[in-house]
């Protein structure tokens, strides 16, 4: 695992969402949603720290986290980006949508730009097919868009 230290304060933060949950093993999920709520993604320190918490091993901790695709173990862009691979966005553009996201962007799927202004990465649905194709950039959902919308989105972002 890494070197990386926490801040004392993040860490602080970290310690009071475990006892909030009791410091209970099944809360672990829970735990993780708060904590990556908090700090915008799991690094190894934190996931180390919420194992001592809950006194379970580190493996388990980590395992939770590559397991589920919400959680990530690197930071993130100030606007992440999502694109709905699902089948109604995957039939009506995505994948275009997708490749005009990386070319313009200049990154790859799980990547962050340069400047941590943005990254990029998939989801499976949204759950708003109706709009598809869909793109979330973070918490807002961008519905119908095309290839040639994908400036203009990032423009009015910046």
């Amino acid at each position: 695992m890494s070197d990386i230290k926490l801040a004392c304060d993040v860490a602080e933060q970290v310690r009071a969402i475990c006892d909030k949950h009791g410091n209970q093993p099944g809360e672990l999920i829970n735990i993780l949603h708060e904590a990556q709520h908090l700090h915008g993604y799991l690094p190894e320190e934190m996931q180390r720290l919420i194992a001592a918490k809950l006194n379970v091993p580190v493996s388990r901790v980590y395992g939770v986290v590559t397991f589920y695709t919400f959680f990530t173990m690197t930071p993130k862009g100030k606007h992440p980006i999502s694109v709905c691979m699902g089948t109604a966005c995957y039939v009506r553009g995505s994948e275009k949508l997708l490749e005009e996201f990386k070319r313009v962007l200049g990154i790859e799927v799980g990547e962050t730009t340069p400047d941590g202004k943005f990254s990029l990465d998939c989801l499976r649905c949204v759950g708003a097919c109706g709009l598809a194709p869909v793109v979330m950039i973070g918490e807002k959902v961008y519905g119908r868009l095309q290839a040639v919308d994908v400036k203009k989105v990032l423009e009015e972002l910046e």
